[in-house]
């Protein structure tokens, strides 16, 4: 079912209901393969597989990052801990444009990938993308996890759990 089926008393009836499905928050990182990284506040991240470990991604087909993530097959999410989450939204919460320094006043560190993990973060999970998939205006990354860091934050926060009040927006 698409948007456009969708009548307005359909459209009213769900949104508040979808809108309360709680998500937690994240911070994806990418880079391009040429030198450029940046980063994006996510918010529809979720366990896919155990074995092998595997989370789900959901991008906005809009955002430049979607063809970052295609081409160089490799990504990290890292966790936004209660704590710490208005420093995050703050400087990821709008994006950035391609060029743009995404890391300026915040700490990172790399891990297996070379992608950029935040230091002051719940925690960070990184890897290859094994493959992606259309889903209306969002692209779904599967990402197999390879390497695990534990942030500044792990042992005294907890995650930041994010409930929208309409669920047709952020």
């Amino acid at each position: 079912m698409t948007d456009s089926v969708l009548t307005d008393e359909q459209r009213n009836q769900i949104a508040p209901i979808l809108g309360k499905t709680p998500s937690g928050v994240f911070i994806l990182t990418a880079t391009d393969g040429e030198g450029n990284e940046t980063g994006m506040l996510a918010s529809w991240v979720q366990q896919a597989a155990f074995e092998p470990p595997i989370i789900s991604v959901a991008v906005n087909t809009k955002r430049y990052i979607n063809e970052w993530l295609q081409r160089t097959q490799i990504a990290a999410v890292s966790l936004v801990g209660k704590s710490n989450s208005g420093t995050f939204f703050k400087q990821f919460g709008k994006g950035f444009d391609p060029g743009v320094p995404a890391f300026e006043r915040i700490e990172i560190t790399r891990g297996t990938t070379g992608v950029p993990l935040l230091a002051d973060a719940f925690g960070s999970l990184e890897g290859k993308i094994t493959h992606h998939c259309e889903a209306g205006d969002h692209t779904i990354f599967f990402l197999q996890i390879e390497n695990a860091v534990t942030g500044s934050a792990f042992d005294a926060d907890e995650p930041y759990v994010h409930i929208r009040k309409n669920g047709f927006s952020y």
